[in-house]
């Protein structure tokens, strides 16, 4: 595809993302057809959902953010290396001249192919990318990271990857005796809305920690969830809540769900909503995001 299209047209890789916008907003689209124009701009079917909201007027945005990456990665690439210069000949014919640019969109372009197709790796990703968000989210209510799959105090602090014997949590935090919460994270999609009720349900709602029997909230925090879905309704029933991190006040969410399950004090829980922002970017320039990898 991009040694037809530059033998077409000489910018034809600097135009590459304003095309596969242009194919994105077109209507029905043919699977490799979409599939192609996604990689290109290096989306999979799971990102566009995840980062485009499956909103068209984010498209536009999204590309020159993408393209104004690129023109920095050129840059750092020349400064650290120096230009890229050289040419490919099939059948000693000449192409075209290699360049940066070339290069690294055609590497970005198979770097998101392989994300479709290879969902291990994608899943080792999300699980690093995981770590960092509910460890950040737990430090930042005032809970202290025990570093082991076990408490320590008994008291405010939490432990990331947990397992026992019945089901796996990314997240347990204690508050206080006898309280405390399990979380479950997935960046799921609006075309998986059975996954989250199911993590909900298979939680068990108390464990026995030391000499003590815990009574755990669960709480599942999931990208978004379809319209008309009744997976919140079905939460209720088995005690668990959801929480959308596509809610811009998400954290403030969770905040306010640990203090009517389990008490938790917190000034998020009260907070204008015009402070959270700030008070959220204040606080993530003291949490050791190295700390949650360490293991991994």
């Amino acid at each position: 595809m991009m040694l037809r299209g530059v033998a077409i047209q000489q910018d034809f890789v600097e135009k590459l993302p304003e095309i596969a916008e242009r194919i994105l907003r077109q209507k029905r689209l043919s699977r490799p057809e979409k599939w192609m124009a996604q990689w290109v701009l290096g989306l999979t079917d799971k990102a566009s959902q995840n980062v485009l909201r499956d909103d068209a007027e984010l498209l536009t945005e999204y590309r020159l953010r993408y393209e104004a990456i690129y023109q920095e990665v050129i840059a750092k690439s020349i400064e650290e290396y120096g230009p890229l210069s050289a040419r490919l000949s099939l059948n000693n014919e000449p192409v075209t001249d290699l360049g940066w640019a070339f290069v690294l969109y055609l590497l970005g372009t198979i770097g998101a192919q392989t994300l479709a197709v290879r969902g291990s790796e994608k899943s080792l990703y999300g699980k690093l990318f995981e770590r960092l968000v509910l460890g950040a989210l737990l430090t930042i209510l005032g809970f202290d990271y025990t570093g082991v799959g076990a408490p320590a105090n008994f008291q405010r602090e939490f432990w990331l990857s947990s397992q026992d014997e019945r089901r796996e949590s990314d997240a347990t935090a204690l508050w206080e005796a006898g309280k405390g919460a399990r979380f479950d994270i997935g960046f799921i999609g609006r075309s998986n809305p059975e996954i989250p009720l199911d993590k909900v349900s298979r939680f068990e709602r108390e464990i026995s920690l030391g000499r003590s029997t815990w009574y755990l909230a669960t709480i599942i925090i999931v990208d978004r969830i379809g319209e008309g879905s009744r997976i919140k309704q079905l939460a209720q029933r088995v005690e668990g809540d959801i929480v959308q991190m596509s809610f811009t006040y998400w954290p403030q969410d969770v905040a306010q769900i640990l203090h009517e399950r389990m008490g938790l004090v917190h000034p998020l829980v009260n907070m204008p909503r015009a402070d959270v922002h700030p008070f959220l970017a204040e606080m993530m320039k003291s949490v050791p995001l190295e700390s949650f990898l360490v293991g991994t």
